[in-house]
């Protein structure tokens, strides 16, 4: 007999790999894309970004996250309310007055232990005025600025260029698209960022950047709502103080300290991203919310300083900004007064045996048990059958609902239903 080569169970056992250590287990995926040289490459790159404004971090973030070596901050401006209303990498309000590139390193850190970060309060026209600034600039791996005037744009890039060892520079305009060929080019902008072609969140950002260049923060119809007459301060009407809150609102997107928008509801969308950026990003949302919370009592206590209100229905009006509604009804009857209103009322059986005619088709013979059916609906057109009082009751409880607890949108209006054909619509909206 041969001799085999089969070794035993325990001899076996100590050929098994060794389990992966933090770091591999960290960036498992991108491993698999550029493998251990790329990824040293990444963590031994020194990164200058020039401007911490919501384009520059967001560029950042994409790449704190797979491991940049070192990253700094050059930026000396500090945090405006518009900052703080537009850049996810700021600490909302309490940003406000302190430096853009302190707050935002302090918070793309946090995205990953193991990159380097410092924020650099020097002012550009300074550092490329002096031969070591520029020799500063230039022992970085890459540049990226963004929102420069042009012509220390110019000075920059032509310090870049001419180093034989200059390190690489992106220059993002910061515009939004305004005409149809430059929306298409940002679009195309993030299809070519794709690297597969089944990238969902590359697709769902591409079907979302209309919202870049979207011109008004707060949309037509709450601005509207917002422009309805103050009411009299004393009035005993329930609506007193929902129409408080309502200038309180308008006073808070005009105030100096928000980012002119609506205040942000912590609810995040959902979003096609992993499950640590989405915790992260909702992290971020929330903290953003509560700041726009503490601001609006603020306000609202600086406008009505001697009205009373429920905190619970403040938070739940803060919380809903985007979707608060004011619906102007009219006394039941008013139709009785103008039934013209409603359009000719011609429940006759002639009226609608040709208006079944003209449905079927001229010269089609009318079946002898349509005159039968012609004859009850003529006869009592608002009679209560079974399953149409069990629709409406539903639907009716529905309506009710939304009264009582004031949330979603009732019917503004009368509603019709169609149930042979099943559609319903809103008639008489005021």
């Amino acid at each position: 007999m041969l001799k085999t080569e089969s070794i035993d169970i325990e001899q076996a056992t100590t050929h098994i790999q060794a389990q992966p250590d933090n770091k591999t287990r960290r960036y498992d995926r991108q491993l698999r894309l550029w493998a251990a040289s790329g990824q040293a490459a990444l963590e031994s790159a020194r990164l200058l970004v020039i401007s911490a404004s919501a384009t520059s971090t967001s560029i950042l973030k994409n790449l704190v996250l797979p491991g940049i070596g070192h990253f700094t901050i050059l930026d000396p401006k500090k945090v405006t309310p518009a900052d703080a209303g537009n850049n996810f990498f700021l600490n909302g309000h309490s940003s406000i007055g302190k430096f853009r590139a302190e707050e935002a390193v302090s918070l793309l850190r946090e995205l990953n232990d193991s990159v380097d970060g410092i924020a650099d309060l020097r002012n550009l026209d300074d550092i490329l005025a002096k031969e070591d600034g520029r020799e500063w600039i230039q022992s970085f791996s890459l540049v990226i600025a963004h929102n420069l005037d042009q012509d220390i744009l110019d000075t920059l890039s032509q310090l870049l260029w001419e180093n034989p060892t200059s390190p690489s520079l992106i220059v993002h305009n910061g515009a939004l698209p305004k005409t149809y060929a430059e929306k298409q080019a940002f679009k195309a902008n993030i299809r070519n960022l794709s690297q597969k072609l089944d990238e969902e969140n590359f697709e769902e950002a591409e079907a979302q950047a209309f919202r870049l260049w979207s011109e008004s923060p707060v949309p037509s119809d709450i601005s509207a709502t917002l422009n309805l007459p103050r009411l009299d301060q004393s009035s005993s009407t329930s609506s007193t103080a929902f129409h408080a809150l309502l200038q309180t609102l308008r006073a808070f997107i005009n105030s100096p300290e928000s980012s002119g928008c609506l205040p942000l509801t912590s609810t995040l969308p959902d979003m096609k991203t992993d499950t640590e950026s989405y915790v992260k990003l909702q992290i971020m949302y929330k903290e953003q919310a509560k700041g726009d919370n503490a601001l609006f009592k603020t306000i609202l206590k600086k406008e009505f300083p001697d009205l009373s209100i429920d905190e619970a229905m403040v938070d739940a009006f803060v919380k809903n900004a985007h979707h608060i509604k004011v619906l102007r009804g009219r006394r039941w009857g008013t139709w009785d007064k103008d039934p013209a209103s409603l359009g000719p009322a011609n429940i006759t059986e002639e009226a609608l045996r040709t208006e079944v005619q003209s449905l079927v088709g001229q010269g089609v013979e009318l079946p002898e048990q349509l005159d039968d059916a012609i004859g009850e609906i003529a006869r009592a057109p608002t009679a209560d059958l079974p399953n149409s009082a069990a629709f409406l009751g539903g639907m009716v409880a529905q309506e009710a609902i939304k009264m009582i607890t004031k949330q979603y949108v009732p019917v503004n209006g009368y509603c019709v239903i169609d149930l042979v054909e099943t559609w319903t619509g809103i008639v008489g909206q005021p």
